[in-house]
Order: C-alpha cells, then structure tokens, then sequence
C-alpha cells in the first residue's frame, strides 16, 4: 500500500535531521534516513565516516541497525527515505539495498533532495532478483 503524504513528510524531516548530523569530514557528502517500520515506528540515522573509508557506516544501514537493536519484533521495513542536501536525488548503494532486503524486501524508497526531484521507487525495483532470508527457504 502506498505511503500517504504526511508518512513521507514525516519521514523526510526526520531523514533531513539525521543528514544534518552527518559525520562526514573526508567526503562531505552529507546523508540522511529514516525508515518506517511496519508497526508505525520511525528510526533514522546518518552516514559516519572513518578514516579508513571502509569502516564508514551509510546513513541507511545506521538508521536500520538502529531500529534492530530497539526492536522486540522482527523487524520488518515498510519504506525507506533517503535525504541528500543535493541538487538530485541520490539512491541507496549496493550494500544498502541489500540490508534494507534483509528486513523490507518489499518496502517503498524515496530519495529526496533540495532540488525538485525526487525517486520513488521499491526495492525490488532497485535489487532485482536479490538474494535473503525469504528466498532461503
């Protein structure tokens, strides 16, 4: 089911509050997200880097390991949305898409931005034919 407008405003300030606190010192590139579970919960979260770059964490991943450790559920994402204060939307990257997978392989994406695009999208759309828990079975 579609997210209504209020959800994905919701979503999007919490996303631009988390961009804001971005800990992003070598590559200035500034994210934020926040993820709608499906029992109406909202975690966010923001990138933050390290100086040996691999260590770094995305906004998206941040925000999901977030709602994982404050979940009594299993938790499962409804959608996700991605802040960039950019001209154009960004979309997640690989590993990204494949965490949001391993909880929401059904979940909505939206990545804003400051300017007047935005990508709506699913995961599915993003990570075809991706590999999880529910194609383990």
């Amino acid at each position: 089911m579609p997210l209504d407008l209020d959800a994905i405003a919701k979503l999007t300030t919490q996303a631009r509050g988390a961009a804001a606190k971005a800990y992003c010192p070598y590559s200035k590139f500034h994210v934020g997200a926040a993820i709608l579970t499906d029992d109406g919960l909202i975690f966010a979260g923001c990138n933050v880097e390290n100086a040996s770059y691999g260590l770094t964490i995305c906004a998206e991943r941040n925000a999901i390991f977030h709602a994982v450790t404050a979940s009594s559920e299993r938790l499962v994402i409804k959608a996700v949305v991605v802040y960039t204060p950019t001209s154009i939307p960004t979309a997640p990257c690989g590993a990204c898409r494949q965490v949001i997978n391993e909880f929401g392989p059904g979940a909505q994406i939206f990545c804003v931005c400051d300017g007047p695009d935005t990508i709506r999208t699913t995961l599915g759309a993003l990570l075809p034919e991706a590999f999880g828990p529910h194609n383990l079975a």
